[in-house]
């Protein structure tokens, strides 16, 4: 579904991605792991378009995004949805409103239409009837699970999460997780997220690829990964401040 082929991108000075290869397999979860602050994000924007490469070409769906001009490219963006790490709701909206604002914006269904899209979305994600609640009235997990109704408003192909545990506490981190595999399935989509918590990333991840200093280092199922011998894989693994990976 996704291809990013030698991806380079620099910042300034700061190198951030250097000849980076990943393939996102068509219909499965795959999840990017990587220290804070390694380039998990700018990658993720790479491959909906909000950053170009320096070089390197993005491919998505058949098409190399990275030679598109601005209207080909919002037209590519539709096959996206993305949940973000603090659900990024209006909150001067409420809850059908912010589910329906990407129906509202991009279609022109009739208000009866986008009304049922929103009620089946919310059920979808375990949230029926919250629709007339303001953000400001919803837990932490509420508002991600209404951040991922949004997302799956416009029927995507592919849903990007962006560390959609965090900042969460252990059951409602197994909720969402378990939210994350019923939406997979459910909906027949293609999944990427980026994720800190091991535990979510081999329940969650049909494939792992890790990202160190702008390269995938490592990259296989979850019992390929728990079997790595790779020194970055181990350290990050364990938590440990020894090994490769420095907290500078």
């Amino acid at each position: 579904m996704i291809e990013l082929i030698d991806i380079h991108k620099s910042f300034g000075s700061q190198k951030v991605l250097d000849g980076l290869n990943l393939t996102i397999e068509d219909g499965r979860t795959t999840v990017i792991i990587g220290k804070s602050g390694g380039g998990k994000s700018v990658l993720l924007k790479h491959m909906i378009g909000l950053l170009r490469p320096d070089s390197g070409r993005v491919i998505v769906d058949g098409v190399d995004i990275t030679r598109l001009g601005d209207k080909e490219l919002n037209e590519v963006r539709k096959k996206f949805g993305m949940l973000f790490q603090e659900a990024a709701l209006f909150d001067s909206m409420n809850v059908e409103e912010n589910v329906a604002f990407p129906l509202r914006e991009h279609t022109k269904k009739k208000d009866s239409e986008i009304r049922e899209i929103v009620r089946e979305r919310l059920s979808a994600v375990g949230l029926p009837g919250v629709e007339k609640k303001m953000p400001s009235e919803l837990s932490g997990g509420m508002r991600k699970r209404v951040g991922l109704a949004r997302a799956l408003a416009m029927q995507p192909r592919i849903i990007l999460f962006d560390e959609p545990t965090t900042g969460l506490d252990p059951v409602m981190t197994e909720a969402i997780n378990e939210l994350i595999i019923r939406t997979q399935k459910n909906f027949d989509v293609t999944c990427v997220v980026i994720s800190h918590d091991v535990g979510s990333i081999f329940k969650i991840g049909h494939t792992i690829a890790m990202l160190y200093e702008g390269k995938i280092v490592e990259y296989g199922a979850p019992e390929e990964i728990r079997k790595s011998e790779n020194p970055v894989m181990h350290q990050f693994l364990a938590g440990s401040l020894e090994g490769p990976i420095s907290i500078m």
